[in-house]
């Protein structure tokens, strides 16, 4: 049995760590789970992961093969002999008024079958002298030498320093005033979680700030490299009162200066005095008593009888408010679980309560610690809710779950976050009782995880709020002269200094942090700017060179995607003639760009637009024809034509009366198709040139991305046919595939016609297979044969109960007559604005809607119809129209004036 007394910096946690670890098995207790946690990672990595349990009240881990176990003190077991080692830290402890009594049982009855260690503060010396005579007692001197550095101001506070206070207000003030002076420090509270408080340190630790604003929790298990403490403030509220430190409690705190062999300083801030001109200082006796480590022994340890009897809750009160019979014992003040249980007693919660194990439960419950400081009222409130669950059994982990979830979100400020981290650290303590809950492990593991994920959100807050990296940088090492920051250019897009993020580049536009405050956007702008030229000249080597595959082509602009995050670096223009050579406008993006990079840029990126323009080779040929003297005004007209309508125009519109016969093999040369129906340049209604047009902007229309077969009813907006493609009944199909269902008709018309030469309007069998196949249904393939001009004579089907094959149906075709309108044969033609938005005309097609409006053949008005004049169904005949009150006036066979085409020509001629 050995007590190892002295005062900080003296290795007495070291010291039972390396004993421990050369027994067969040991456990240790600690004042704070923080404490457990350092010594458990300490423990695991000399004996591994498998050998070293964690149990503490929020958290358990223990493996099947545990030999060596760090707790807490109030999960510390309180058995004999179990283990080879036992070790208390902290035993002095047992003077504390709210836990002391947990301290004293532990230190009067955990015992080691080989050794068992005390360790704490020599004034515990005459305590252990009482209680454990045979105990040998061993004193252990600071390594390094502590000394009183008197009044220091907050501005001039050298590094490496901790700033002590004793309210949650005080510490925010003191860690804002060093944020302004110093840039920034760490922040440690009690009130944080085990998590937080650890990367706060860490933060400290690596030099990322070189300030700590603590309260008194700095005191206990934090090893700090630390060289001076400050204190903003030598008194506190107890829970009872205000007062001042004692000189023991002073040490405590200020005995963080100095680690090892170097030695530390402490002190006291000024301007936090009396507020009447009196500055805070020590006293004589206490710089002595601090410096010299002579404090005055305790006289007596808090003492609470741990084994009660559970018979009733008055005698289990009774049991707990025993007076101890050593005279160095005083019985502990009534603590919070003490004033629950008796509260809870009093009222109709504990009338209820009855039987051994009852009463041991109910007890349990109110031993519940109030991780929250609700205080005695509100915190019997929740105990006596949980109560309630707990008197019929577990906790369903539906219940347990949905509390679990409430308190899993991440949004607040830094008061809301240890709200909700106190409020999981109850339910991660109620999930590690182990007859509390169902499905305890999973929802324990739940628990933690929302607590881990909280007291990382509570730690960006934090940071976020007390720490300016940005500032700290700039004032240490580079003041105002914003040329001189070395500045980088991460894969990401970020511009940092030294790791820490000035900006974003954006393409090829720079952009400051947000985030950062109006005194530091003219630095931080300045110093992006300066750099910024060579690194655009990079950006833009590596764009040519490697990068452009993340270009595209998008709103009649190239784009730069990936890194670009879609910005626009050039406008592409045809200027003169829609489709003559393009022309790049560079955007204001690239107006830091060096000229040598800016041109060469140029060139690249007309060599890539050149590259990607290929699909629109057959409308380069078409424009070229158009610009030909040589190939006769009414094909050039024709021509025109065609391309205003990016490829595709209907017969009607085509002006073809006007077209000799003979300038048709020369235009069928350049792709261009003459259909039954439609003309167009069967090249362009591939999908990669339907997709160009439409992201150049230079056709507006709907656009189908692959450009499918058929299209189904619905799949397209109301009066917004996709370009490529006419009416089909209810469904839509490419021109090209309906050209070519025409003419296989007509060939099978023909057919029949070239066997009898001399018979009129034959009948002729025809086959929808071809229709079919690409997706058109029966009817809707008959009202495209019928827009042009062909009449299905529905055979009759064979009687009941005849045997054999149907008859086919008969089909037969009538020429157009003069002055028949398109609403009689075809389908419905498009209007002036889908003529417009062919064009790529932006003014027109803004609304992006097309009706059905009045549209012309040859001369003649007609009434829109959705699909054109349909055949008749089911064999019907079709019957005759009546004829219209007003003569129609006779077809124009005149010059060509469909779409403008001639008064085009005339301005491409003058140019």
């Amino acid at each position: 049995m050995r007590a190892v007394l002295g005062p900080t910096n003296t290795g007495k946690t070291h010291l039972a760590i390396e004993r421990m670890c050369g027994h067969s098995s040991g456990m240790m207790g600690f004042p704070l789970r923080l404490l457990a946690r350092e010594v458990y990672d300490r423990v695991r990595a000399i004996k591994g992961d498998k050998q070293v349990a964690l149990i503490t009240g929020e958290e358990r881990i223990e493996p099947p093969d545990a030999r060596y176990f760090l707790c807490t003190a109030e999960a510390m077991p309180r058995s004999t002999g179990d283990v080879a080692f036992v070790a208390l830290d902290e035993a002095q402890l047992g003077a504390d008024p709210e836990r002391g009594h947990i301290f004293t049982d532990r230190l009067l009855h955990a015992r080691g079958r080989e050794e068992t260690m005390i360790l704490g503060s020599a004034t515990l010396e005459p305590m252990i002298k009482a209680l454990i005579p045979r105990a040998e007692i061993t004193s252990r001197p600071r390594f390094s030498t502590l000394s009183h550095a008197g009044v220091c101001k907050l501005s001039r506070l050298p590094k490496r320093s901790a700033v002590v206070a004793f309210s949650v207000e005080q510490v925010y003030a003191m860690a804002e005033a060093l944020r302004r002076f110093r840039g920034g420090a760490a922040v440690v509270m009690g009130a944080l979680s085990p998590e937080t408080r650890n990367k706060q340190v860490a933060m400290f630790q690596s030099g990322e700030v070189d300030y700590i604003v603590a309260t008194d929790a700095i005191g206990m298990g934090l090893n700090l490299d630390l060289d001076h403490v400050a204190f903003a403030a030598l008194s506190k509220f107890d829970g009872r009162r205000k007062r001042r430190l004692t000189p023991s409690e002073m040490a405590q705190i200020a005995g963080r200066a100095g680690r090892h062999q170097r030695d530390g300083t402490f002190g006291t801030l000024s301007g936090t005095g009396k507020g009447h001109g009196e500055p805070l200082a020590f006293t004589d006796e206490e710089v002595y008593a601090i410096e010299e480590h002579k404090f005055a022994p305790l006289t007596h340890l808090f003492w609470r009888d741990a084994d009660p009897r559970f018979d009733s809750l008055p005698a289990l009160i009774a049991d707990l408010e025993a007076r101890p019979a050593q005279a160095v014992l005083r019985a502990a003040p009534e603590a919070i679980d003490m004033a629950v249980l008796r509260r809870l007693a009093e009222a109709d919660t504990g009338r209820s309560v009855r039987g051994a194990g009852s009463v041991r439960r109910f007890w349990e419950a109110c031993s519940l610690p109030d991780f929250r400081n609700l205080g005695v009222e509100q915190h019997a409130r929740f105990v006596a809710r949980l109560w309630d669950d707990l008197r019929g059994g577990y906790i369903g982990a539906d219940f347990v779950a949905a509390r679990i979830a409430e308190l899993d979100r991440m949004q607040g400020d830094i008061d809301t976050l240890q709200g909700r981290i106190a409020a999981i650290r109850s339910w991660a303590y109620i999930c590690q009782r182990p007859d509390w809950v169902l499905a305890r492990d999973e929802m324990a593991a739940r628990a933690r995880a929302v607590e881990a994920k909280l007291s990382d959100a509570l730690h960006a807050r934090l940071t976020e709020r007390f720490v300016n990296r940005r500032t700290t940088l700039l004032m240490k090492s580079l003041g105002q002269d914003a040329s001189a920051l070395p500045v980088t250019l991460e894969p990401d897009g970020h511009l940092t200094v030294e790791g820490l993020s000035i900006g974003r580049l954006e393409g090829f536009r720079f952009h400051v942090d947000p985030s950062a405050g109006v005194a530091d956007r003219r630095m931080l702008l300045a110093a992006g700017e300066k750099a910024l030229p060579a690194l655009l000249a990079n950006r833009a080597e590596w764009l040519l060179t490697q990068g452009l595959g993340e270009l595209e082509i998008s709103g009649g602009a190239i784009r730069w995607q990936g890194q670009g995050a879609g910005r626009a670096l050039a406008d592409i223009t045809f200027p003169g003639h829609p489709f003559g050579a393009p022309r790049l406008a560079l955007t204001r993006d690239l107006a830091l760009l060096p000229d040598t990079a800016k041109a060469r840029l140029e060139a690249g990126l007309a060599a890539w637009l050149d590259k990607q323009l290929e699909p629109l080779e057959p409308l380069r040929k078409l424009a070229e024809a158009a610009r030909d003297p040589e190939a006769g005004s009414q094909a050039r007209a024709l021509v025109i034509t065609l391309i205003e309508a990016r490829g595709v125009i209907s017969r009607e519109e085509a002006g073809l009366e006007n077209l000799p016969k003979d300038m048709r093999p020369y235009l069928r040369k350049l792709g261009v198709t003459f259909g039954a129906l439609d003309i167009f340049a069967a090249p362009l209604l591939k999908p990669a040139p339907r997709r160009l047009l439409h992201a150049l902007g230079l056709d507006l229309r709907p656009l189908n991305d692959a450009m499918l077969p058929v299209l189904a009813e619905g799949s397209w907006a109301k009066g917004r046919l996709p370009a490529g493609y006419r009416y089909a009944g209810s469904q839509a199909i490419r021109v090209d595939l309906a050209e070519k269902i025409l003419r296989a008709a007509f060939d099978a018309r023909a057919a029949v016609t070239a066997a009898k030469p001399k018979e009129r309007n034959l009948a002729f069998r025809l086959d929808l297979a071809l229709a079919v196949s690409v997706g058109l249904e029966d009817g809707n393939a008959r009202r495209l044969l019928g827009s042009a001009g062909f009449r299905c004579d529905r055979a009759r089907p064979l009687p009941e109960g005849a045997q054999g094959a149907p008859a086919p149906d008969r089909w037969h075709w009538r020429p157009r007559r003069p002055g028949e309108g398109d609403g009689q044969r075809s389908e419905r033609r498009p209007d002036n604005r889908e003529r417009t938005q062919a064009r790529g005309n932006p003014r027109q097609a803004k609304d992006g809607r097309t009706k059905d409006g009045q549209a012309k053949d040859g001369q003649a008005n007609r009434k829109p119809e959705r699909d054109g004049s349909q055949p008749p169904r089911d064999g019907a005949q079709r019957r005759s129209r009546p004829a219209q009150a007003a003569a129609r006036p006779p077809v124009d066979t005149g010059p060509a004036r469909a779409g403008g085409a001639f008064d085009k020509l005339a301005d491409l001629l003058k140019g």
